[in-house]
């Protein structure tokens, strides 16, 4: 699993971490208000899913950055997912 760091390697944990941290705010806003009224559930459904195949990809190549930011994008994302299916 450990690769060299590479420059396609430091774009991917940039990319990742991007793509992670924004969907914090949202958990965050929904975890707190309970409000996912205007979040669309197929849409968190499909992404979460699509977030698992990524990190089934990243885990078979083995890809550092793939499986670390899906795995935790998975876990932001399903909080949202979650506060949408409970309360919306």
């Amino acid at each position: 699993m450990l690769e060299m760091l590479t420059f396609p390697h430091i774009l991917g944990f940039i990319a990742g971490l991007l793509m992670s941290i924004s969907f914090i705010p949202q958990a965050i806003r929904s975890i707190r208000t309970k409000d996912t009224k205007s979040l669309s559930l197929p849409s968190y459904v499909l992404f979460v899913l699509c977030c698992v195949f990524w990190f089934c990809y990243g885990l078979a190549l083995p890809s550092a950055p793939m499986i670390l930011w899906n795995g935790i994008t998975i876990i932001v994302s399903g909080m949202v997912l979650y506060t949408k299916i409970r309360y919306g």
